[in-house]
């Protein structure tokens, strides 16, 4: 099936059309149907809509009026197929000139599709609290969670439910996971701070010595990487998560530190020479250094570059931000995380690993032993 995509002249975000379809659809039809019911409803998880990235381009798949309703376990087992049905046979075919069905391609990717027939192949989920973010996320942050289990949710997955919007909390639960999802636990987030001067640290000075012995090449690619490196920096300092990779010079531009950085990172890719290109990476370096003085986490660090030993490439010393940093943190139970792994992001980058929930048990008992094995 060739999909016919709806004109993008109705293109409004993703969030805003969700709330819209709540608000002026489903609502009215629980209320009149379900009075007594209680629900909660919001729109999060994956998709450029909940990222507030999303785009004209973004309406030609998996994208559209759409949302998660929650219920207790006992009205879930005795409502859901009920609401689905009822759904299906009372929405209206459109919200704001925009499909209220869907369809999916040849490829198995769905899409707005425009449909008088009943019932509508609509997108109201209908879930459990617990069975939603077991699968999404695979703990349940209604318990506890342990050092490990933030550190192996990858940031694209946790910005995914920390982007999202909550439009109605009818059972009372959902605003606080998300308030308690919103960013890491303090220290987790000083290790995560850590590990990721820690990264730096262990290439700083690599883009000098490539260019230094003529690989122009292998110095491009160092400098690139020490760039991604600062600005993955940057999103730890002003508390955001890193978006999935698609998104992440865009999710980068969103944060204060990017209207000083982008111009000097810029440059650090225009470089032709390994001089010039050290050039602006020791101006990115300052910045972040002055960046981290200004957290207050630490004593004042040395804001200033210097030659790495007697070598001729210049350094921030990045090692002694990320010890200090270390130093800071109280929690037993990160401290006996080991100090050189980080959060998943620092030390995979496979998406099929990164964008798949089933591997993250396997993650979690991978870091565990690398921990045990590194803190011997």
């Amino acid at each position: 099936m060739n999909p016919e995509y709806p004109s993008t002249k109705h293109f409004v975000k993703g969030l805003d059309l969700s709330q819209v379809f709540y608000e002026e659809a489903v609502r009215p039809l629980l209320e009149s149907e379900f009075p007594d019911l209680a629900y909660s409803a919001g729109h999060l998880g994956a998709g450029s809509d909940v990222l507030g990235f999303d785009t004209e381009q973004s309406m030609d798949h998996d994208w559209g009026p759409k949302l998660l309703m929650f219920l207790g376990e006992k009205d879930h087992e005795k409502y859901h197929e009920s609401i689905d049905t009822f759904l299906g046979h009372n929405l209206p075919t459109e919200i704001r000139g925009l499909p209220v069905n869907f369809g999916y391609d040849d490829d198995g990717a769905i899409f707005m599709q425009r449909s008088d027939d009943r019932p509508l192949n609509h997108r109201v989920k209908i879930v459990t609290i617990g069975d939603y973010f077991e699968r999404y996320l695979t703990v349940n942050p209604l318990e506890k969670m342990s050092p490990i289990d933030w550190v192996v949710l990858p940031e694209q997955r946790l910005r995914s439910i920390a982007g999202g919007r909550i439009f109605h909390d009818g059972l009372g639960k959902l605003q606080p996971i998300m308030e308690k999802l919103s960013y890491y636990p303090n220290d987790v987030w000083l290790y995560l701070l850590s590990t990721q001067w820690r990264r730096i640290a262990q290439e700083e000075h690599f883009m000098g010595r490539c260019g230094q012995v003529g690989d122009e090449l292998g110095s491009r690619v160092v400098g690139s990487r020490l760039v991604y490196d600062i600005m993955k920096l940057c999103f730890l300092m002003e508390k955001q998560y890193t978006p999935y990779i698609k998104w992440f010079g865009t999710g980068f531009s969103q944060l204060k530190s990017a209207a000083v950085l982008t111009p000097i990172l810029m440059r650090v890719f225009e470089a032709t020479s390994w001089k010039d290109r050290e050039e602006y990476l020791v101006r990115a370096y300052e910045v972040v250094a002055g960046m981290h003085n200004d957290l207050n986490i630490t004593e004042p660090m040395k804001a200033k570059v210097s030659n790495f030993h007697t070598r001729p490439f210049l350094v921030i010393g990045a090692d002694d931000f990320a010890e200090a940093i270390y130093a800071t943190i109280q929690d037993e139970e990160v401290l006996s995380l080991s100090k050189f792994l980080g959060g998943v992001d620092q030390f995979v980058n496979s998406t099929d690993v990164l964008s798949k929930p089933k591997r993250y048990p396997k993650l979690r008992n991978m870091f565990a032993s690398l921990s045990l094995e590194y803190n011997m």
